[in-house]
């Protein structure tokens, strides 16, 4: 289950991420310029001089609300810090494109003089989907990553493949080009060569991206070079995550601790620290092998030695007349407990040579299953929140604020959702854990066995077979 947690961050925080550093948001509101604010003056769009409605589009690059951004000299202190391998950082942003047909609303002004529904009067146009008289209103959104182009060896990327094009570059920096995920390439009909507006720029399409593996899935839509980014959200200087290797394994706990003293405002989580934050059936399982699995495990463990030990005092009552026998020739009762923990111990060495002939058969049949659980880890991001419906521009130039219905926010929910094949580990460690319990039962049994055994008298032992 670990291995299959660290499979679904990997395809979001890119392989050998050990640290991620993020900041908490501190309020509503915070998510770059304009709050995700859609606003259309007189001037903007095209008007049908027939129909006197105006086609109004805007397309905004911001980091949403529920992503916090911070100084990116955090980067600085990261790769500074003792026992920190490498670092980079990145700037995640949803881009947000509203468009659609807003009416002349001059013309309700005017209605020949009258309210609607009284004489000389006329009915506002009747809205709906159709655009009849009405509006309709369409909102996209992608998710873009501004990375480092010379540092795509840590964070997202570093798990995904270039599989037409070519990759960012070092020279790219500042350029107006674009990665972008194949999955999300094919589902928006879009090829190397080709350009994408993000934020109202039109970017370059120079390569297509997919994950290394089918069991895990790209970042983001869009990849922009970091400081291309940066400039495009307004959020020069700005990053929201800052992916760090530790240069050890045991090394990982204390650059946690050193990073969370050099950098008190920041968020700083290990990958088992997110591990808790990947959902879907892979986390039930997890759960339930945490809350479950480990305590089954113990009480069948104790069962088999209880099992042993009855199964070894069992032998040791049939053969009553056999230990009686070698007491009277001479044998001390210390020879007699080495007798029978000798057997047992062999009988131990049988069976987990046997167990892990076993094991290997049940790891063959659940790769030849393969298994499947899915598992994501992702956040929701919202934008928007005017104060009122969408309103139009009267020809004095008012500028009009395009929220979602009532007021409220247009939100939508960004995860990246992973399916994983279980696979059943097999590695030395395992293999002597499972010989070493094998032969820990043996010796157990053998032992209160063989006590069990030196504890008889010979005239007695012999009598009773008598």
């Amino acid at each position: 289950m670990r291995d299959a947690q660290a499979s679904v961050l990997e395809s979001v925080y890119g392989v050998g991420t050990d640290i991620t550093v993020t900041q908490a948001p501190t309020g509503p509101g915070e998510g770059g310029p304009g709050g995700g604010r859609f606003e259309f003056g007189a001037e903007d769009g095209e008007t049908d001089d027939a129909e006197g409605s105006t086609t109004v589009s805007d397309s905004r690059l911001t980091a949403g609300i529920g992503t916090a951004t911070f100084d990116d000299t955090a980067l600085d202190t990261a790769l500074s810090t003792e026992g920190v391998a490498d670092a980079a950082a990145a700037l995640s942003l949803t881009n947000t494109t509203f468009s659609g047909e807003l009416p002349d609303f001059s013309q309700l002004q005017q209605g020949g003089g009258g309210a609607p529904g009284e004489a000389g009067g006329e009915a506002p146009p009747a809205g709906g989907a159709d655009g009849a008289g009405g509006s309709a209103f369409d909102v996209d959104s992608f998710t873009v990553l501004g990375i480092d182009p010379a540092a795509s060896a840590l964070g997202p990327l570093s798990s995904a493949a270039v599989t037409d094009g070519r990759g960012l570059e070092a020279t790219d920096a500042g350029a107006d080009v674009a990665l972008l995920d194949s999955a999300y390439a094919t589902t928006a009909e879009l090829v190397v060569g080709d350009s994408i507006d993000v934020g109202g720029t039109t970017m370059e399409i120079v390569g297509l991206v997919t994950a290394d593996t089918a069991d895990a899935s790209t970042g983001a839509n869009v990849y922009l070079p970091l400081d291309t980014a940066q400039a495009l959200a307004g959020l020069e200087g700005q990053v929201s995550t800052v992916y760090v290797q530790a240069a050890s394994s045991t090394e990982i706990t204390a650059v946690q601790a050193s990073l969370e003293e050099a950098l008190p405002e920041a968020t700083v989580n290990t990958q088992e620290d997110l591990a808790s934050s990947v959902s879907g059936s892979l986390a039930s399982a997890s759960t339930l092998v945490s809350s479950l699995g480990l305590w089954l495990s113990v009480a069948v463990l104790a069962a088999a030695f209880l099992i042993a030990v009855l199964f070894t005092v069992s032998g040791v009552t049939r053969r009553t007349r056999e230990f009686g026998t070698l007491k009277a020739i001479g044998w001390s009762n210390r020879r007699v407990v080495g007798q029978v923990a000798g057997e047992s111990l062999v009988q131990g060495l049988i069976g987990g040579a046997l167990g892990i002939v076993i094991g290997l058969v049940g790891i063959g049949v659940i790769t030849l299953i393969q298994p499947t659980l899915s598992g994501s880890a992702g956040s929701v991001q919202a934008f928007g929140g005017g104060q009122g419906a969408a309103a139009g521009a009267a020809e004095t130039g008012e500028r009009v604020a395009i929220a979602g219905p009532g007021g409220g926010a247009f939100g939508a929910a960004t995860s990246t959702a992973t399916d994983i094949v279980l696979t059943a580990p097999v590695t030395m460690s395992v293999v002597l854990v499972a010989v070493g319990l094998a032969v820990l039962g043996g010796l157990v049994a053998g032992a209160i066995g063989g006590w069990r055994a030196s504890r008889l008298r010979p005239a007695e032992a012999l009598r009773s077979v008598a």
